[in-house]
């Protein structure tokens, strides 16, 4: 098992490399403008380092979010590359919300809260490290309020809202090599996947305009 592990569905540029083991080398640049820019060579930076060529990766796995339409969707569209050039290895999809609850460690009810921008985060429940109990979902952190009293939390979100999330706790970022020795875990364990497709939980920005004027020609 060689799995190569990617995730942009947040600000972090994250790329991993596991052999089913353990990580051999991974890499993780917080820039919510680059993911474009910093993925590729992040995929290169990890594969150099680990002394392994693209094609010995047996399986790519990569984060769907909940994440911002950009950023999100240059990780999955590179994965699926990826797959495709490696003569159509498998592409395991991930809850980026699993990955930094996995990396989190943390053995009790907890949240796993990322920033969705407009004031909003993306979060879910967690019985322990591994186990989601409620979400993905999408809201402002004052209309959840209750739902995550007294629970610790991690992510960027948590951090960013602390008046919601007053146990915040790392990791604040997410980490393709938690992403991967999750995804070794549930491989060995005939564990679920999700669809390698992107988890948005909100309606593009773009929309086609209400009540437009059709211009016909003469």
């Amino acid at each position: 098992m060689l799995l190569l592990a990617m995730d942009t569905a947040t600000p972090a540029v994250t790329v991993a490399l596991h052999d089913g083991d353990s990580v051999l080398a991974a890499s993780g640049q917080v820039d919510a403008r680059r993911h474009g820019e910093l993925l590729l060579p992040a995929v290169h930076r990890v594969l150099r380092e680990a002394g392994r060529p693209l094609d010995a990766v047996t399986g790519i796995v990569v984060g769907v979010g909940p994440g911002p339409y950009t950023g999100l969707r240059v990780g999955l569209v590179t994965a699926a590359t990826f797959a495709s050039a490696l003569g159509g290895v498998p592409v395991h999809g991930l809850c980026t919300l699993d990955g930094l609850a996995y990396a989190s460690g943390i053995e009790e009810p907890f949240v796993v809260a990322t920033d969705a921008r407009r004031k909003e985060v993306y979060w879910a429940r967690y019985d322990d490290c591994r186990t989601r109990a409620t979400g993905p979902a999408v809201d402002r952190p004052a209309d959840i309020a209750e739902q995550v009293a007294g629970l610790p939390a991690v992510g960027a979100g948590a951090r960013l809202y602390a008046e919601v999330f007053p146990d915040a706790r790392d990791p604040e970022h997410q980490s393709a090599a938690a992403l991967a020795a999750l995804a070794a875990e549930r491989l060995r364990d005939g564990g679920a996947f999700e669809e390698p497709r992107p988890m948005y939980l909100r309606r593009p920005d773009a929309q086609v305009p209400k009540n437009y004027k059709v211009v016909t020609p003469r």
